[in-house]
């Protein structure tokens, strides 16, 4: 479904009204969704389904995802989840994964950033090099 632009600029002011101190208050979201649906603007359909993307995508911000070809021991795992907390915020979540296929190293996701240092895919840009 299109959105219109008035939609579009609304939800991305639910957003501003949602985030306190850099981070989002799940109050403010609840009173933002309450005060738009009791007011019902032109548009606020598309506009609230817009600001559930946009708090999907805000969300996601806040979540790691690490991948391993073998378990990291409780050390290795405990300072790399303390280097992207301190890098990216107290309040992010981290969850640690173990995928084989990548052989060796380290893929991280935080988000829509992806940091790749696995074996498998230097490999893969190997390849595609030859």
């Amino acid at each position: 479904m299109k959105i219109t632009k008035e939609a579009r600029t609304l939800s991305r002011q639910m957003l501003r009204q949602s985030i306190a101190d850099g981070r989002l208050d799940h109050a403010r979201v609840r009173a933002v969704v309450t005060s738009t649906i009791a007011g019902k603007p032109r548009g606020y359909v598309g506009a609230l389904r817009a600001f559930h993307r946009l708090l999907r995508l805000e969300l996601a911000k806040r979540h790691a995802t690490i991948e391993s070809a073998t378990p990291l021991d409780a050390t290795s795992s405990s300072s790399l989840a303390d280097n992207l907390r301190a890098k990216y915020g107290a309040d992010l979540t981290t969850e640690f994964k173990t995928n084989p296929a990548l052989i060796g190293g380290l893929r991280i996701a935080l988000g829509s950033n992806v940091w790749d240092g696995s074996v498998r895919n230097r490999l893969d840009r190997l390849a595609a090099a030859l």
